[in-house]
């Protein structure tokens, strides 16, 4: 798995590379823990480039969702599709996590919050 973080604005935008899986989904963890560590309010996280996820990946979206939701911190995932998504529908999280088609669409969703 590969994490690059990129700027627009204020808002941080986390692309995710690989597998969100049992081996690396800690990972994202950290480093959202690291940039809640520094006060950043605002988050997207993109899937573009994630082709699998298993319960640890979802365990760690729930994790993230909930540690931000409790410092009053905005997120969105972005470009969920394919198996990611259907591992998000299973679990009935669809409605749960806040999700934006586009990168553009997340930033323009939290643009409207700054």
């Amino acid at each position: 798995m590969e994490i690059k973080l990129r700027r627009y604005s204020s808002i941080y935008i986390v692309d995710i590379t690989g597998d969100m899986d049992m081996y690396n989904a800690g990972n994202v963890k950290n480093v959202i823990n690291t940039m809640i560590a520094k006060n950043i309010q605002y988050y997207i996280i993109n899937l573009e480039n994630v082709e699998y996820m298993d319960s640890s990946g979802i365990g760690a979206l729930i994790y993230i969702h909930s540690e931000l939701k409790k410092k009053d911190m905005m997120l969105r995932i972005v470009n969920v599709t394919g198996s990611v998504k259907k591992v998000i529908e299973l679990t009935k999280l669809m409605g749960y996590f806040k999700i934006a088609q586009s990168v553009k669409d997340g930033i323009e969703q939290l643009k409207e919050l700054i």
